[in-house]
C-alpha cells in the first residue's frame, strides 16, 4: 500500500473516531434522558463517514458540490427528524443533537480536505460542550445581566478600543503611552472581576486568597486598587478581613517577585536584598494568615449567610485609576530629569510610587559598578518597596473602605517600621 493510500486510510480512521466520540456522549444521553431524541453512536458514525466519504470524491472529481450537497442532505435529513420528533414530544425543542449531527458531518469531511488536526481539536470541543451541559447550564445561572455587561464592556475595552491606541509616548517628557495606560485600565477591569468571580464561586475568604496570588503576579497595585474597590461597595464590616487577606497576599507575591528578579539579572545582588526583603514578606505573609483565619471564621457564622456579593466592574472607575497612574507616571519622569541630583534613593522612592520592577531592574544594572554601588542599589530597591507599601495604602484611603484601610495601615506600618529599621542597621 502506498504511503497516499495510508494517509487516506488513517484519515478515514480519525473521522470515524470523531463520529464516534460524539455519538457516545449521545447515545447516553438518548438513553439516560430522552429516549426518543434523534441519533446514537452508529447514527453519528455514519454522519461522519458520509463527511468524509463526500470530501474524498470532491477531491478526486475536483468538484465541492458532492460534499455540499451531502451536508445539505444530512441537514434535511436531521430537520425532518427534528420536526417529526416535536410532533410526538411539542417540549422537545431543542436542536442540540440535530446541529451536532451536521457538525461531525463537516468535521468528517474537514479532515478530508486536510484540517486533521483542526478537526480533532473542534470534535473533542463540541464533545466536551455536550458533556459538560450541567456544569455549563450552572454556570450561566450564576450570571446575571449586570455581569454580562461588565463582560461584554471589557471585551470591547480590550479588543476594539486598545488595538486603536498608539503604542508609543505623546508628552514632552516621554512618560504618557497611551496604549500601556490603556492596558493597565484593562488590567484593573479584569483584576476586579476575576475577584468578584472567585468570591462567587469558592467563597469569601478563599475567593480573595487565589485572586490575591495569581494577582500579584501581574500587578500588586492592580489587586490593591481592585480590592479597594470592592471594600467600598461591599458594606459588610466582615469582608474587610478576607480582601485585606487578599491584598497582603499581592503584597507578598511582589516582595518574592523582586528576589525573583533580581536572582536572575545580578545574582549578587540577592545576598544584599535577601535580609530585607524577607523579613518584610515574612511579617506580610504572617498578617496575611491572621486576617484569613479572622475573616474565615467570622465569615461561618450562620446570621453571615446571606452575605450578598456585588460586582464591583466600573469601566468609568478604572478609567479614573488609569488617570491617577497616568499623573503619577509623569511625576516620576519629571523626578527623573529636573532632581536627579537629590540621588538614587530618591529617585527609587519616587519610581517605587508606580512600579517596583523597573527601579529593580536599574538597581540590578548599576549595583555591577562597584562594592558600594552594590550596597546603594540593595537599600534603593527596598526603599522602592517601601515607598509603593506606602502609596498602596494611601490608594486604599483613598478609594476603598474605611474597614480595609484601617488594617491594611497596621500591616504598612509593621512592614514600613521592619524595612527602614533593616535599612539604619544596615
Amino acid at each position: 500500500m502506498s504511503e497516499f493510500d495510508i494517509d487516506m486510510v488513517q484519515s478515514f480512521l480519525i473521522a470515524l473516531l470523531l463520529g464516534a466520540l460524539v455519538g457516545i456522549e449521545r447515545e447516553k444521553h438518548r438513553r439516560d434522558e430522552h429516549p426518543n431524541s434523534f441519533g446514537g453512536l452508529r447514527t453519528y458514525i455514519l454522519f461522519a463517514q458520509a463527511g468524509a466519504v463526500s470530501a474524498w470524491l470532491s477531491i478526486h472529481l475536483q468538484s465541492p458540490w458532492l460534499f455540499v450537497i451531502t451536508v445539505l442532505v444530512v441537514a434535511l435529513a436531521v430537520l425532518t427528524a427534528y420536526i417529526l420528533e416535536n410532533r410526538h414530544n411539542p417540549t422537545a425543542l431543542g436542536l442540540t443533537s440535530e446541529i451536532s449531527a451536521i457538525t461531525v458531518c463537516l468535521l468528517g469531511g474537514a479532515i478530508m480536505f486536510g484540517y486533521a488536526e483542526l478537526a480533532v481539536m473542534l470534535g473533542i470541543l463540541t464533545s466536551a460542550i455536550l458533556t459538560f451541559k450541567q456544569p455549563l447550564h450552572g454556570l450561566v445561572s450564576k450570571i446575571d445581566t449586570d455581569d454580562l455587561y461588565a463582560g461584554l464592556k471589557l471585551l470591547i475595552a480590550s479588543f476594539i478600543i486598545l488595538p486603536l491606541l498608539p503604542n508609543e509616548t505623546i508628552d514632552p517628557w516621554q512618560a504618557l503611552n497611551p496604549y500601556k495606560l490603556w492596558l493597565l485600565v484593562i488590567l484593573i477591569s479584569t483584576m476586579s472581576l476575576l475577584g468578584y468571580v472567585a468570591v462567587r464561586w469558592l467563597g469569601a475568604a478563599h475567593g480573595a486568597v487565589v485572586t490575591g496570588i495569581s494577582g500579584g503576579l501581574a500587578s500588586s497595585t492592580a489587586v490593591t486598587l481592585s480590592f479597594a474597590r470592592s471594600s467600598k461597595i461591599e458594606r459588610d464590616p466582615l469582608a474587610a478581613d478576607n480582601l485585606a487577606c487578599g491584598v497582603l497576599l499581592a503584597w507578598l507575591v511582589m516582595f518574592i517577585r523582586v528576589l525573583v528578579t533580581v536572582s536572575i539579572v545580578y545574582q549578587p545582588l540577592l545576598a544584599q536584598l535577601w535580609l530585607p526583603f524577607s523579613v518584610m514578606a515574612g511579617a506580610t505573609a504572617i498578617m496575611a494568615a491572621l486576617y484569613y483565619w479572622h475573616g474565615s471564621r467570622r465569615y461561618q457564622a450562620p446570621q453571615q449567610s446571606a452575605v450578598k456579593v456585588t460586582n464591583p466592574f466600573s469601566l468609568v472607575a478604572a478609567i479614573k485609576f488609569g488617570a491617577l497612574f497616568a499623573v503619577i507616571l509623569l511625576l516620576v519622569k519629571l523626578t527623573e530629569q529636573y532632581a536627579a541630583a537629590e540621588g538614587l534613593y530618591l529617585l527609587a522612592a519616587v519610581a517605587g510610587m508606580t512600579d517596583v520592577d523597573a527601579i529593580t531592574l536599574s538597581m540590578a544594572q548599576y549595583a555591577g559598578q562597584s562594592e558600594a554601588a552594590l550596597t546603594v542599589a540593595a537599600s534603593a530597591v527596598t526603599v522602592a518597596a517601601l515607598s509603593n507599601t506606602l502609596v498602596k495604602c494611601g490608594l486604599v484611603y483613598a478609594v476603598g473602605g474605611r474597614a480595609l484601610a484601617h488594617k491594611l495601615a497596621i500591616a504598612s506600618l509593621v512592614i514600613l517600621v521592619l524595612g527602614i529599621a533593616i535599612l539604619l542597621l544596615g
